[in-house]
């Protein structure tokens, strides 16, 4: 059976820890697997881009991979899961805390839906202290992003932050 898994998380913006967790799934499930990226649809966050942003710039960033989607969800993520048939849930973690938060989302995920197993890649050490959050606070005091985000999102953040969101 071909892994269909899933990659999910609000991605505003999108970084290059993101990218990284990205193509290594993709290349994990391999050719005849799928890797959904998922955007989370959080009506209770107030996000910088909206959801058709971040979808967007995600479908540029990820067009070298054959075996990835992108779509937006809102609910549970367990209910996307069982209704796409997406049996593999990819968490990104970069410290100790990152892991005792994913664990225990993990065995929500797994009460909630036994069909779908979590597997936790480790941020490489070169992006491990990028998180959209750092990158929005760089990005909004002036500074420059274009060492922890790719030049689509440093130019969609510089416009935002111009315009004053």
């Amino acid at each position: 059976m071909p892994i269909h898994a899933v990659y999910p998380g609000s991605f505003d913006p999108a970084t290059y820890g993101h990218l990284d967790i990205i193509g290594r799934a993709s290349r994990m499930i391999g050719p005849e697997g799928r890797l959904t990226v998922a955007v989370l649809d959080n009506s209770e966050k107030m996000p910088l881009l909206s959801v058709s942003e971040r979808t967007n710039c995600l479908r540029v960033l990820t067009k070298e991979f054959g075996n990835v989607d992108i779509a937006s969800f809102s609910g549970l993520l367990t209910d996307f899961a069982q209704a796409n048939g997406i049996n593999v849930i990819i968490r990104g973690i970069r410290t100790a805390a990152d892991f005792e938060y994913e664990n225990t989302i993990s065995q929500v995920y797994r009460s909630l839906y036994d069909g779908a197993e979590t597997i936790y890649i480790p941020a490489e050490s070169r992006f491990a202290y990028i998180s959209s959050s750092i990158v929005k606070e760089v990005a909004m005091r002036g500074g420059a992003v274009g060492h922890m985000a790719p030049p689509a999102v440093a130019e969609i953040l510089i416009d935002k932050y111009r315009r004053g969101n």
